[in-house]
C-alpha cells in the first residue's frame, strides 16, 4: 500500500512539473535548472583549470565532480607531470573556491601509465611505446605505436607472425580503449 502511495505522489509531482513546463513554454523550472547551493559548478572549475594550464605543455585529461563535491582532476603533459605540477594546480583550484560556502574534497593527479589514453594528444606523447588497443568491434591489438595524427593511429603489431606486416591504421573513432603496456 505504501508503495502505491509513493508512486501516486511521484506521479502527481511529475504531472504538476509537466503542467508548469507546458504553461510557461520552456524548461525554466528551478527544479530542473538550478544546482543545489552547496554543489560545485563544473564549468567554473573547468575554466579555472583551463586558465591555469593555458600556455603550458600540460593539459586536462579528466575532471569529475560528484554530487557530494569530490573533485577529481587528472592531468598530463607532453613531457610528463611532476608532483609539483599537481600541487600547483591543486592550490590554484582550492584558492578559487570558497570553503565557507562549499565543502569539497580535491584530488589532483597525473593520468597514470595504467590509465587508458583518452585524448589524441596522449597518443602523440606515447609514440614508440607498446599499446593494447581494443576497438568498438571487439578486436584487440598489441603493438608499437609508430604514429598518431588527428584522424588515426598507426600500430606496428607485435609478434613474429606480424613482423613483415604493414602497420595497422586505426581511426580514433573506432578505438574503445587504448592502454600503454608497462614492461618490467
Amino acid at each position: 500500500m505504501l508503495f502505491l502511495q509513493n508512486k501516486l505522489i511521484i506521479k502527481i509531482f511529475f504531472l504538476s512539473l509537466q503542467s508548469e513546463i507546458s504553461e510557461k513554454g520552456d524548461v525554466s523550472s528551478p527544479l530542473l535548472l538550478e544546482k543545489p547551493n552547496n554543489m560545485i559548478d563544473k564549468l567554473y572549475v573547468l575554466n579555472v583549470i583551463d586558465t591555469a594550464l593555458s600556455g603550458s605543455e600540460k593539459y586536462l585529461v579528466d575532471l569529475k565532480i560528484s554530487t557530494d563535491n569530490r573533485i577529481n582532476v587528472a592531468i598530463d603533459g607532453d613531457n610528463g607531470i611532476t608532483i609539483d605540477d599537481c600541487i600547483e594546480l591543486s592550490r590554484t583550484i582550492e584558492n578559487s573556491l570558497n570553503r565557507d560556502e562549499e565543502d569539497f574534497e580535491l584530488n589532483v593527479a597525473s593520468a597514470g601509465l595504467d590509465s587508458p589514453l583518452k585524448l589524441k594528444r596522449q597518443y602523440k606523447k606515447n609514440i614508440g611505446r607498446d599499446l593494447t588497443v581494443t576497438t568498438f568491434e571487439g578486436e584487440t591489438y598489441e603493438g608499437k605505436l609508430t604514429d598518431s595524427d588527428d584522424d588515426h593511429i598507426e600500430l606496428k603489431l607485435s609478434g613474429k607472425k606480424n613482423a613483415n606486416l604493414e602497420p595497422l591504421h586505426i581511426p580514433h573513432s573506432e578505438i574503445k580503449t587504448a592502454k600503454v603496456i608497462i614492461h618490467f
